[in-house]
C-alpha cells in the first residue's frame, strides 16, 4: 500500500517536466487550438461560470472561461471571487466532472424494437467526440481509474465509457494554487498534470500578459500543436517561473491525507465508534458520491411502450448511500447511515485497492467542499488513525453500524 506522498521540488519540474516543454501561446494561441479542435469535428468542454459556480459545459473559445474569477472552498462551502487579473485557470475544481461526459448520468445500454420476426437490437447512437479543455492532476488520475473500471484488463469493456473515451482530446492545466479542500499532493496526483493528456499547459501569469507553456503528451497533440501560429521558444524564464509556482502549490496545500497502512487501517476498525459518530453528521444526501469523479455506482430501468414494439434499458447513476441500492430480498443489507458511510469511505480508500490496485480517491477535495455539513474524510481517517482499535476484522456487524 502507498506511503505519504514526498514534497513536490522545484528541481523536479526544472529537470524532468518543463525543459520537456514544446513552446508558450498566448490567449489567441489557445482559442486557435480551441477552433481547431471543433473543426476536427470535437465538442469542446472547459470551464465556465454559471449558476454562481465554475462547471464544465461546452465551450468556443478563451472568451467563454471564467476568466478573473476564483473559488473559494471549504468544508461545506463554496464561493466565487474576482482575483483583480486575467488569469484563465486562476480557480481549481468546481461540482462537475468529466465523468459525466465519459460515463454520463443517464445513458441507453440496450435499445430494441419487435416486429413480426421478433425483437432486434436497435442500432447505437454513435459516441460524442469530446476535446477537454483545463483537466488538472488530480482529474487524470481520475479518468486512469475510471479506464481501468470499464475497460481494465481481464475485465469485460463498458461500450458507453469505451466509445467516448478512445475520441477524447485531453488539454491539461497545472495547478499552481490549490483550494483549501484540496489534497492530491498526498494522493500523488498532483498539483501539476501527470500523465494521460494530449498536451498540457502551465499558465505563467504575470499581470494581464498570460502566456501558456505547453508541454505535449501524444503524436496527435504535437500535430494539433503545429498548427497554431505565434508558438514561441520556451526560455529559462520561463521553466523557473513555472517551477517556482509548482513548488509554491505543492508547499500552500493545506490538506492531506495520510495513507500509511490506510488498507489495513480502515478495514481492521470496521466497528469502530467514530463510523456512529458520522453518522450523526451525514444526511445520507449522497453529494459526495455525485461529485465524486470516480464513483461509478449505477443501476437499471427497463421501460417498453404501449403497444410493446419498443424497449429500452437504461442505466443511470446511483449511490451506496441510498438504502435501496444494497436492497435485496427482505430489505437492505446497509439500512443505517452508519453502515453506508463505512461502505463508502472503506471502499474508497481501502477495498478499492484489492479490486483496482490503487485508491479510488484522487484529493480534488470535491466531496468535503460538496457536503451540505462539511464532513471531511481526511478529518475521519485521521480520527480513526488516532484511537486505532485493529483487534482482526468482525464476522458480523455491531448494533451501533445498523
Amino acid at each position: 500500500m502507498p506511503g505519504r506522498a514526498s514534497p513536490v521540488r522545484s528541481e523536479h519540474f526544472v529537470q524532468e517536466g518543463y525543459l520537456a516543454a514544446s513552446g508558450v501561446i498566448d490567449r489567441a494561441g489557445l482559442d486557435e487550438l480551441i477552433s481547431a479542435l471543433r473543426g476536427d469535428g470535437y465538442t469542446t468542454i472547459g470551464p465556465t461560470l454559471r449558476d454562481g459556480v465554475i462547471l464544465y459545459d461546452e465551450i468556443t473559445g478563451t472568451a467563454d472561461l471564467p476568466i478573473g474569477w476564483t473559488d473559494r472552498q471549504r468544508p461545506g462551502g463554496y464561493r466565487l471571487e474576482e482575483r483583480g487579473d486575467d488569469r484563465l485557470f486562476g480557480f481549481v475544481v468546481g461540482p462537475r466532472s468529466w465523468k459525466r461526459y465519459l460515463y454520463p448520468e443517464r445513458s441507453v445500454v440496450w435499445a430494441g424494437q419487435r416486429n413480426e420476426d421478433g425483437w432486434h437490437d436497435a442500432p447505437p447512437a454513435p459516441a460524442p467526440r469530446y476535446a477537454f479543455i483545463g483537466a488538472r492532476g488530480c482529474e487524470l488520475a481520475a479518468i486512469a481509474i475510471q479506464d481501468s473500471v470499464f475497460m481494465g484488463e481481464g475485465r469485460p469493456v463498458d461500450p458507453t465509457y469505451a466509445g467516448r473515451r478512445t475520441q477524447a482530446f485531453i488539454v491539461a492545466v497545472d495547478c499552481d494554487e490549490p483550494g483549501e479542500n484540496c489534497f492530491c499532493l498526498s494522493m500523488g496526483t498532483g498539483p501539476s498534470a501527470g500523465p494521460g493528456y494530449d498536451l498540457a499547459l502551465h499558465e505563467l501569469a504575470d499581470g494581464s500578459d498570460v502566456r501558456l507553456l505547453v508541454t505535449v503528451g501524444t503524436e496527435r497533440g504535437e500535430e494539433l500543436l503545429h498548427r497554431v501560429s505565434g508558438l514561441a521558444s520556451v526560455t529559462d524564464t520561463d521553466v523557473t517561473q513555472a517551477a517556482e509556482q509548482m513548488e509554491h502549490a505543492a508547499t500552500a496545500m493545506k490538506h492531506a491525507l495520510d495513507t500509511e497502512d490506510i488498507h489495513d487501517l480502515l478495514l481492521g476498525n470496521l466497528t469502530h465508534p467514530h463510523w456512529a459518530d458520522v453518522a450523526e453528521r451525514c444526511l445520507a444526501c449522497a453529494n459526495c458520491t455525485l461529485v465524486c469523479p470516480t464513483c461509478f455506482c449505477s443501476t437499471v430501468e427497463d421501460d417498453m411502450t404501449l403497444d410493446g414494439s419498443e424497449a429500452t434499458r437504461t442505466r443511470r447513476w446511483d449511490s451506496c448511500f441510498s438504502a435501496d441500492f444494497s436492497y435485496i430480498h427482505g430489505g437492505p443489507i446497509r439500512p443505517g447511515t452508519a453502515s453506508r458511510y463505512r461502505q463508502w469511505l472503506t471502499h474508497k480508500l481501502a477495498t478499492w485497492y484489492d479490486q483496482f490496485g490503487v485508491s479510488g480517491c484522487v484529493g480534488c477535495g470535491r466531496c468535503i467542499t460538496w457536503c451540505p455539513v462539511g464532513i471531511d474524510l481526511t478529518a475521519e481517517v485521521a480520527a480513526i488513525r488516532a484511537a486505532d482499535q485493529r483487534t482482526g476484522t468482525p464476522l458480523t456487524t455491531p448494533e451501533v453500524l445498523k
